[in-house]
């Protein structure tokens, strides 16, 4: 089983930053890829950044500019520096790891627990 925790979700003002970070245990061979989605109230989750192993990203168009998404390779840990936030950005956020637990394995998606990220004054 391959294991996610997030952190670092909690109440910021409008303008103000918080950085996530997700950490990837558990029996991996291979992380593909490693993401981060969100979903507000009453709307569906969307994929809002992401990063392969060879360290290529993208992002949603609603975060680009404002959000930058990195990796920690030796700690199969991702972060989402999240800047200049705005109130549509309140939702929870969750992160997501395409990765397989040994050689013959394939790459099946593995999601954490999710955190909460509240943009308000």
């Amino acid at each position: 089983q391959v294991l996610l925790v997030e952190s670092g979700g909690g109440l910021v003002q409008p303008g103000g930053s918080l950085r996530l970070s997700c950490a990837a245990s558990g029996t991996i061979f291979r992380i593909a890829t490693m993401g981060w989605y969100r979903q507000a109230p009453g709307k569906e989750r969307e994929l809002i950044a992401a990063i392969t192993s060879d360290g290529s990203t993208n992002y949603a168009d609603s975060v680009k500019g404002r959000f930058t998404i990195s990796k920690d390779n030796a700690k199969d840990t991702v972060y989402l520096q999240m800047n200049s936030l705005k109130r549509e950005d309140t939702a929870v956020y969750f992160c997501n790891a395409q990765a397989r637990r040994y050689l013959l394995d394939y790459d099946r998606p593995y999601w954490g627990q999710g955190t909460q990220v509240t943009v308000s004054s």
